[in-house]
């Protein structure tokens, strides 16, 4: 016979007729305690409770729950119990064994009950509690940890990530999202979880910790759930948040840290190369490209990237430091992307621009010292001397010439540097300093060289030291004014008809001496006019008659040039 179906049948026997047994009271022993307790049993209270019932006289077992497999589930003090029962269920935590012996007047007097239980019978129950809850209990939330900053709370209608443990009131676990290594995703507020967490999870920050208690009307109830969750079971959750955005969310971005001066801002088309450290709202890192070494580099507004840094990534200066924060239906959504990014996760992007430009961008040139006089600039064909130092956009110094001992020299219009070096070389007075910021396309495009990332940006800090004006290509000499006529007469110092090397190397520098021509800078100027003269001398016998003399002329120069 079940006793549980019996005891509100027979308090009305005992409420009439009450023979007093051997003991005038109730015997509690609490012989197990819990070291915490933190609600015992009171008047109103449900409880559920394992219990094993024998007699007292011989120990004979007439009732078990255990046996049945099932809790018993009751309010006390209210005569839904017999009397002694009622007494001695008052005052017991959960975790808590006592035994509780009853005397006939406050169990089942002296009839007894249906053949199970005779009359007189001192009842002795042995009682583990395993839950508590009154009708009138709230959700309880205790705050076990909270971060330090916290730029938002949960509320109605967010989406959140947590982890958590489940166990009941005893502390045995029925649940945990640890477990699975994945969170519990859900959104606030819609009914899509049960009532009490629907409650406890509001108001938390990411990265908080939470214990949520949940009374059993608001959590599985009569019913339970599944193997787990008994009827009638107050849950206790360990909480930790782990991610919330709302599906109203745009990309926000914080200023971290901003460059004195600040020129130009990116816009869609322009080429960005930027470093950044990714991380979830809770901290966990995911991706870094410091950690590989190299920048992160694509096209902004043009759908390389994830919406939310396309967007993100749209009025930044170089050098700049911003937080970019961006919610999942702008980043990777539902799906997440592989093992590395979970499923509706807030990315988190702290983004320091390294350079930026746009494939339609020139050299850009900006004049910061010119010395008052200047009689002459620096044009193709021209030998110069100069300093420089060379810096990504980030002030990162790359080459200089102040690592030898000399400036550095170079041809203009030979080719021999960088589209970008060589424009930004010219025009320049002796003195002049320059900055010149040198795009990509002018520079060492996208696979860059030794010592220079691809697709880098880079400034040049210029200084001309020195300027020898040059000839054109597949010219040695030129003259600066009218060529002498007769040139042969002019050559033929000694006037004997013959012009042998001596004397042709004597007229040449004798006219650069005296301005009225000039030689290709940065040569052998021996070999040079060695050169020259064998270019005259047509049957090679070491002089230069009047017949073999020849000029050469460059007609697009609109300026008569000769080889002598």
């Amino acid at each position: 016979m079940d006793i549980t179906k019996c005891f509100g049948l027979l308090l009305f026997v005992f409420a009439v007729d009450c023979n007093p047994g051997p003991l005038a009271d109730i015997v509690v022993d609490r012989y197990e305690l819990p070291k915490v307790c933190a609600r015992e049993v009171q008047t109103e209270d449900f409880i559920r409770y394992h219990f094993n019932g024998t007699f007292y006289e011989d120990g004979k077992r007439f009732d078990s729950s255990y046996e049945r497999g099932k809790a018993f589930v009751s309010q006390v003090g209210l005569g839904k119990l017999i009397t002694g029962m009622d007494r001695g269920l008052q005052g017991m935590c959960v975790n808590e064994r006592r035994r509780i012996t009853v005397p006939p007047h406050l169990a089942y007097g002296s009839v007894g009950t249906g053949g199970l239980i005779p009359p007189d019978a001192t009842l002795v129950y042995d009682i583990l509690l395993l839950d508590i809850w009154n009708p009138k209990d709230k959700v309880q939330i205790r705050t076990i940890s909270k971060p330090g900053i916290c730029r938002r709370t949960t509320a109605v209608s967010d989406f959140i990530r947590y982890h958590y443990n489940g166990t009941l009131l005893t502390g045995e676990a029925f649940d945990s999202s640890h477990s699975r290594n994945t969170t519990y995703d859900t959104y606030l507020g819609q009914g899509d979880i049960i009532e009490g967490m629907d409650e406890g999870l509001q108001g938390m920050c990411v990265g908080e910790r939470r214990i949520i208690i949940v009374p059993p009307f608001l959590a599985y109830g009569e019913t339970g759930h599944g193997t787990t969750i008994p009827p009638q079971a107050t849950l206790v959750f360990e909480v930790l948040l782990v991610d919330v955005f709302n599906p109203k969310d745009d990309v926000t971005a914080e200023v971290r840290e901003m460059p004195k001066n600040c020129t130009r801002r990116t816009v869609t088309g322009d080429y960005i190369r930027y470093h950044y450290n990714g991380t979830f709202q809770d901290g966990t890192f995911f991706d870094s490209s410091y950690q590989r070494n190299k920048t992160y580099n694509t096209y902004i507004g043009m759908g390389y990237v994830i919406h939310g840094m396309d967007k993100a990534l749209q009025g930044l200066c170089i050098g700049e430091k911003r937080r970019i924060i961006i919610p999942p239906h702008m980043a990777y959504g539902e799906k997440g992307a592989g093992n590395l990014i979970p499923g509706s996760a807030v990315l988190i992007f702290d983004v320091h621009v390294i350079d930026f430009h746009n494939p339609k961008d020139s050299v850009e040139i900006r004049v910061t010292h010119k010395p008052q006089e200047c009689n002459m600039t620096s044009e193709a064909d021209d030998l110069i001397h100069y300093r420089y130092n060379c810096s990504l956009m980030d002030g990162t110094l790359l080459y200089s010439s102040d690592q030898f001992d000399s400036p550095s020299v170079t041809t203009l219009g030979a080719s021999k540097v960088i589209m970008g070096l060589e424009e930004g070389l010219k025009g320049m007075c002796v003195g002049e300093r320059r900055e010149v910021v040198v795009p990509p396309h002018w520079g060492h495009g996208e696979e860059g060289a030794v010592g220079v990332p691809g697709s880098a940006v880079l400034l040049f800090e210029l200084e001309l030291v020195q300027l020898q004006k040059g000839v054109p290509e597949g010219f040695m000499f030129v003259w600066l004014g009218e060529i002498p006529n007769p040139l042969f007469n002019a050559l033929d110092l000694n006037g004997d008809k013959e012009v042998p090397l001596q004397e042709f190397s004597e007229f040449i520098k004798l006219q650069v001496k005296e301005g009225k021509g000039r030689l290709r800078p940065g040569v052998d100027i021996e070999g040079v006019v060695k050169d020259m003269f064998d270019n005259q001398d047509q049957n090679k016998d070491g002089r230069i008659v009047e017949d073999e003399l020849k000029i050469k002329d460059d007609e697009s120069e609109q300026v008569r040039r000769d080889e002598l």
